[in-house]
C-alpha cells in the first residue's frame, strides 16, 4: 500500500489523533494551570530553579515506565485532542486512548505501538496495522522517554528558570519550576516548535521526577494554540505492551 493510499480514509483521523496524543505528551501547550494542585505555599528558601531542573532530567533520563494523562482545551496543531491516557516504555511503545473533537464531532480512538508498528482502532471496526515510520513522520514515540531526545533532554536544556512556590500535585509536594524551552529541543518531541516556549514544571521533592508539566504554544497555521496538562505518574510500574488480538 503507498503513502497516498495510508493517508485516505480513515487513517487520516487515526494517525493525526495518535501523533497529537504523543505530540502532547512531552509537552504540547500550555498556559499556567494549577487544576488539580493545591494552592501554593510561600517559602523564604526556594531551592535554585537550576539544580531542580538538572536534577529532574537526570530523574526522568532513568525512566523505564511511566503512566501519562493529557487534558486540554483549544485547538492544537490542527488536531483537537480532549483527552488521552496510556503507558509509555522507555524502548518506544505506548498503549492508551484518546478524545479527539474534528469537524464538530468526537471521537473515541485506541492505540498500541510495539516496535515500528502502530495498531489504530476507531469508534468502529477492526485495529488498522500500519508501519510506525508513517506516524514517526509526524511524531516519534521512542522520544519520550529517551534521554538523549525525549522529555529528560527538553527538562535539562531550560533556561531562564525560576522556582516559584511549592505545591502539592496528586499528594505529593513539589516545586513548580517556570522556564523557556528552546526549540532546538523540544522540537524534537513537539514537531514545528520555533523560539523559545515559556511553560512551568512540578518537580517532586523527594525524588525530582517530573509529576505535571504545562506549556504555551502559539498558533502554527489555521491551528490557533491552547491549554493542555500533562501529567505522568506510575513510575516503573511493571509494563506489559502487546499487539492487540
Amino acid at each position: 500500500m503507498s503513502l497516498t493510499q495510508y493517508r485516505s480514509g480513515p487513517l487520516v483521523t487515526g494517525v493525526a489523533a495518535v501523533a497529537a496524543v504523543l505530540v502532547a505528551l512531552t509537552g504540547c501547550s500550555s498556559k499556567p494551570d494549577n487544576k488539580g494542585s493545591a494552592p501554593a505555599s510561600a517559602e523564604a528558601n526556594l531551592p535554585a530553579a537550576d539544580g531542580l531542573l538538572k536534577d529532574s532530567s537526570t530523574a526522568m533520563g532513568d525512566i523505564k515506565t511511566a503512566k501519562f494523562l493529557i487534558t486540554s482545551d483549544g485547538t492544537i496543531a490542527g488536531v483537537a485532542l480532549k483527552r488521552a491516557d496510556g503507558v509509555l516504555t522507555k524502548e518506544g511503545n505506548a498503549q492508551g486512548t484518546a478524545q479527539v473533537e474534528q469537524m464538530g464531532t468526537t471521537s473515541d480512538l485506541a492505540f498500541t505501538v510495539v516496535g515500528q508498528t502502530m495498531w489504530l482502532k476507531g469508534p468502529t471496526g477492526d485495529y488498522q496495522q500500519i508501519p510506525l515510520a508513517l506516524a514517526a513522520a509526524v511524531y516519534d514515540p521512542s522520544a519520550i522517554l529517551d534521554p538523549n531526545r525525549g522529555i529528560a533532554k527538553v527538562v535539562g536544556s531550560a533556561t531562564e528558570g525560576k522556582t516559584e512556590a511549592s505545591e502539592s500535585v496528586d499528594g505529593q509536594a513539589t516545586y513548580r519550576v517556570s522556564a523557556k524551552f528552546p526549540a532546538e529541543n523540544l522540537s524534537k518531541v513537539v514537531p514545528g516548535v520555533t523560539g523559545s516556549v515559556p511553560g512551568r514544571l512540578w518537580i517532586a521533592k523527594d525524588n525530582k521526577r517530573l509529576l505535571k508539566a504545562a506549556f504555551d504554544l502559539p498558533a502554527v497555521g489555521d491551528a490557533k494554540g491552547g491549554t493542555v496538562t500533562v501529567t505522568f505518574s506510575d513510575f516503573d510500574a511493571a509494563v506489559t505492551i502487546a499487539p492487540p488480538k
